[in-house]
């Protein structure tokens, strides 16, 4: 990827842009912290994980934004420290529990500007349970305030007739969308709201609204997280991080192969913000 170096290789270089900054992590959970598996209930995050994140976590900021449910992503991820915005940044929730970056409201932090829709997406779920299910493979998973069919397990030649039955099931509500993920139609509200607003509320709520002091660094791996990179474009500040193993087109800085190179370079921001403090 010339154009998008690697986050590792290019190490130093993201520690220059972030000197005499505060670095605020952003990470997406399926494809970044956990690898991508046939059954989405079986996307279990690693231990070795686990530990770098709450390291990682100790240092800055951390928020994990997902597509996923946020009780389901809190679930997998169990750190009480961090934020959690799921539902493609619709639901956002303080830590439960205490750390020194958070202010003493970051419990009562809560966002939810879809919550009016949530008996439209019930009735959504259960009509696309039920069209979906002569089509062997595909699922339906309910994110409470939206809907994710996944096509991973569904033969390729029934892709076209799969996503022709969830349009079919969309065409009698208007006031939600579809969009395509790595193997998943997405059903959202049709609301102006996306990761990249997630990720600005996250930053006003950590009191960094219109603040050049702040390094906001997002790690995603699918088109949803295009939105977030794009606000750091228009930010001027920070960077975004694509995890792929092949050239895409993206709004990211920089890129990392996999998760476990997510891992490690968690651990080398951490091992740094070590060596820096013991140097202060």
């Amino acid at each position: 990827m010339e154009k998008h170096p690697s986050a590792l290789a290019a190490f130093e270089s993201v520690l220059a842009a972030a000197k005499g900054k505060k670095i605020v992590m952003f990470l997406d959970y399926d494809g970044t912290l956990s690898p991508i598996v046939r059954d989405p209930d079986s996307a279990v995050m690693s231990e070795e994980m686990r530990d770098a994140v709450r390291g990682v976590a100790e240092h800055f900021p951390t928020a994990i934004v997902s597509g996923r449910c946020r009780d389901k992503v809190f679930n997998f991820v169990k750190l009480a420290e961090l934020y959690y915005a799921g539902s493609h940044g619709m639901d956002i929730k303080g830590p439960t529990a205490q750390s020194k970056h958070t202010k003493a409201k970051a419990g009562a932090v809560l966002c939810q500007p879809a919550r009016a829709f949530l008996p439209v997406i019930e009735e959504v779920y259960r009509a696309l349970t039920a069209s979906t299910a002569p089509i062997p493979g595909a699922t339906v998973e309910n994110n409470k305030f939206c809907l994710s069919v996944h096509f991973r397990c569904v033969q390729e030649e029934k892709w076209r007739a799969l996503e022709e039955q969830v349009r079919s099931v969309l065409k009698e509500y208007p006031d939600l969308r579809l969009t395509k993920g790595r193997k998943v139609l997405e059903i959202r509200p049709s609301i102006k709201w996306d990761k990249g607003n997630a990720l600005q509320f996250l930053l006003e709520s950590l009191g960094f609204a219109g603040s050049n002091s702040v390094f906001p660094i997002y790690i995603g791996d699918d088109s949803t997280d295009e939105d977030a990179f794009k606000v750091l474009r228009n930010l001027g500040q920070g960077i975004g991080i694509l995890v792929s193993k092949i050239p895409k087109e993206t709004r990211a800085s920089y890129s990392l192969r996999e998760p476990s190179e997510v891992e490690e370079f968690l651990r080398k921001l951490v091992s740094w913000s070590k060596e820096s403090r013991q140097r202060d």
